[in-house]
């Protein structure tokens, strides 16, 4: 019960915030304007990220005496961090040099000085305990790629925040269950909030995410990933909800925001372009060229990836080695033949649409010559 109010806290805040700082950022012009590669037709405000970090920070400030805190001040100090890295890229856009600079600080804070970080591959590819170097050279790389790739999915109104609607969930739900208070704590102040920004982000949008929303949301859920791999590991042998495959089912937690990413930049790469390069190649870009709105496009892949999550924990009596190949292969399936039937659908799309030729006929059709007769001219006007 204590943490349901905990969840109505952060919503309450942000919902009070938003339709404030909406008002705020049109009078500022900070948004994003129609053309390129957005796919809204009007000014949309961004940094709606700033809503529901505030209502996580005002919930934690509230309830967090109860708990055992200072186990997340380093966690809390780098999320801050993210969260003003995305801010200043908002406002004005940082170089990538510079932006990768401020998430590798965040990332440090966790990985060294928290010391949440990935110790073992607890058996998968018959891989122990990790040596310490490789542990954080690896924790961070991972740290990076998670919060990059929910940051690139952020493309779609309501798309982002579905998701983390989906794993927040899931993760407060779990650290709750095994007494780890602290970190069920923060996922629902995030949960709160992000539920606080659905309801002006849902379509038609009101507000953005923006990098200010979606680097502090992506870090936020990077990081209790990992620990839920670390904590999940410590578990006695038999307590309820221990997860055998700890690999697949953290990365299941992820698993749309890690395959887009795969995706865009083993295209990219294929074409020659630059991994981070800007293109409408995504998952969510592909479903929408089939007519499917943004609010059917946020469904049904909020909809598969809570069935990999709860696949992945409905086998968590089988070893990694078992369940993230059957894993593997469902998203790797559903994804070529998305590319089928999208390809297809355009096809048909294009033959069934009219000629250039065809047009200018149509055109023609309404137009009538009018016949003069010039003898008609030739006599002579009396002008009296």
């Amino acid at each position: 019960m204590l943490f349901l109010f905990v969840i109505l806290t952060a919503f309450s805040v942000g919902f009070l915030i938003y339709p404030i700082l909406i008002s705020f950022l049109k009078k500022m012009k900070l948004g994003d304007t129609p053309g390129g590669r957005k796919i809204h037709k009007a000014f949309i405000p961004s940094m709606g990220g700033i809503g529901f970090v505030c209502a996580a920070g005002v919930a934690v400030g509230i309830w967090g005496w109860q708990f055992p805190l200072p186990d997340l001040r380093y966690l809390l100090g780098a999320i801050f961090l993210m969260f003003l890295v995305g801010l200043r890229d908002d406002i004005v856009e940082l170089k990538a040099s510079r932006k990768l600079l401020g998430q590798i600080v965040a990332v440090m804070l966790v990985v060294v000085a928290a010391d949440i970080r990935i110790k073992t591959f607890h058996g998968f590819l018959g891989i122990g305990e990790l040596n310490l170097a490789f542990s954080y050279i690896f924790s961070s790389i991972v740290l990076l790629a998670l919060t990059n790739g929910f940051n690139l999915i952020d493309g779609l109104d309501g798309l982002a925040g579905t998701i983390s609607i989906i794993t927040l969930t899931i993760l407060g739900s779990w650290f709750y269950v095994q007494g780890i208070e602290s970190y069920a704590l923060l996922s629902f102040v995030f949960l709160g909030g992000v539920l606080s920004f659905m309801v002006f982000n849902w379509h038609p949008a009101k507000i953005f995410m923006g990098d200010t929303g979606s680097l502090s949301l992506g870090f936020t859920l990077a990081t209790l990933i990992i620990a839920f791999m670390e904590i999940n590991e410590a578990l006695p042998v038999g307590t309820f909800l221990k997860v055998e495959p700890t690999f697949s089912v953290s990365v299941a937690l992820m698993i749309f925001p890690l395959y887009d990413m795969g995706r865009v930049f083993t295209k990219r790469l294929a074409q020659g372009k630059r991994p981070m390069s800007p293109d409408k190649s995504h998952v969510h870009h592909f479903l929408m060229r089939m007519g499917l709105s943004h609010d059917k496009v946020a469904f049904i892949l909020g909809f598969i990836q809570l069935g990999i999550i709860l696949l992945a924990f409905g086998m968590k009596d089988f070893s990694d080695h078992i369940v993230m190949p059957i894993i593997s292969f469902i998203v790797i399936v559903l994804g070529l033949r998305l590319d089928q039937i999208t390809v297809k659908y355009v096809k048909k799309k294009v033959e069934l649409a009219p000629r250039i030729l065809e047009i200018k006929e149509l055109g023609n059709k309404g137009k009538t010559k009018v016949k003069i007769d010039k003898t008609e001219f030739k006599e002579e006007v009396n002008l009296n």
